[in-house]
């Protein structure tokens, strides 16, 4: 199966770069490149892509405000957004994953990372995993301009779930979650799943806003103790 990408950043030889990739990729394909926020709404409705490579900062229309309208009703169902940065701690990116994007990745990303990337979020999974990732969360998560929501979402998640979304949100994937509270594998992916059916979240990527939002993790308390 071919991932369909739409590149989607200012600076021509960025998208020059990463298209070269990718075209030389046997399972994927570029199907357009846009050069600001606005011209990816556009071609993200014509082209409807799998996977969308997004500058969040881009003349016109930035990469939020095209977040916004691409994860919206009327648009393309399906598609994952990964956001691009030349910074490791831009102060955009927590707002991004709350908005939906499935991650983000620095420029700089070595070819192999960018491939595997592309895949995970295409497989339905977050980037969650590299340390920058986490680091941003931790520094923008308890921002307190970033408002306490989903509170009354809460009530739906057992004590089990609760426990099973913090540690999500303290960054740690599901072979660990299990070893944490003594559980399988399988069974832990069971519960995150759950977990994000009853809150109405797009992917683990969300999940991790909501871990914060509601307090459940905070920079301060980091991985909850075992039961």
């Amino acid at each position: 199966m071919t991932i369909r990408v739409l590149l989607a950043d200012d600076q021509k030889l960025v998208r020059a770069g990463f298209g070269s990739l990718l075209e030389r990729t046997e399972d994927m394909e570029v199907v357009a490149e846009a050069a600001d926020g606005a011209e990816a709404v556009e071609l993200a409705a014509a082209h409807r892509p799998d996977v969308i490579l997004m500058d969040i900062r881009m003349p016109v229309m930035d990469g939020l405000e095209a977040l916004k309208v691409i994860l919206g009703d009327e648009t393309p169902s399906g598609v994952k957004v990964i956001m691009l940065t030349t910074f490791e701690l831009d102060e955009y990116l927590f707002e991004a994953l709350r908005l939906g994007a499935s991650g983000f990745l620095l420029k700089d990303i070595e070819p192999a990372d960018l491939r595997r990337a592309i895949r995970v979020v295409h497989e339905g999974n977050a980037l969650l995993s590299p340390s920058v990732t986490r680091r941003v969360i931790a520094q923008f998560a308890d921002n307190p301009r970033t408002p306490v929501v989903g509170l009354d979402r809460m009530k739906f998640l057992t004590e089990r779930e609760r426990e099973v979304v913090g540690l999500v949100g303290a960054g740690l994937n599901n072979d660990e979650i299990a070893e944490r509270l003594f559980l399988s594998p399988a069974t832990a992916k069971t519960h995150v799943s759950r977990s994000m059916i009853k809150l109405g979240v797009r992917d683990r990527a969300q999940l991790v806003v909501f871990a914060y939002e509601t307090g459940l993790v905070t920079r301060g308390r980091g991985i909850p103790p075992a039961r």
